[in-house]
């Protein structure tokens, strides 16, 4: 996980505000297929918001901090079932 500046943070929660979840995670959690997704989502935008079903707040948290591991992403913030997730795309900003 890479770490950010908390000025960069609250941009980056501002510019999520108006956006929509891209990947939704179901009663099956984490898997493979989903991690996939996600991986082809922040390669598009950077900056993603993801939907859970999950109503237990720790599940929610530790699978954020999952997909921020597994995909080499920054957890920007949980509001509810909506995870904000940032990785910066060198290929996007050249």
């Amino acid at each position: 996980m890479n770490s950010l500046t908390e000025k960069f943070k609250r941009e980056l929660k501002a510019k999520a505000h108006h956006l929509n979840p891209v990947v939704t995670i179901g009663d099956k959690g984490l898997s493979k297929p989903v991690l996939k997704e996600l991986n082809i989502a922040l390669d598009a935008h950077e900056l993603i918001k993801v939907r859970m079903h999950s109503e237990d707040r720790d599940e929610r948290k530790s699978i954020m901090i999952e997909i921020a591991k597994s995909l080499d992403a920054t957890p920007i913030n949980q509001i509810g079932k909506v995870l904000i997730i940032f990785r910066k795309n060198e290929e996007n900003s050249k």
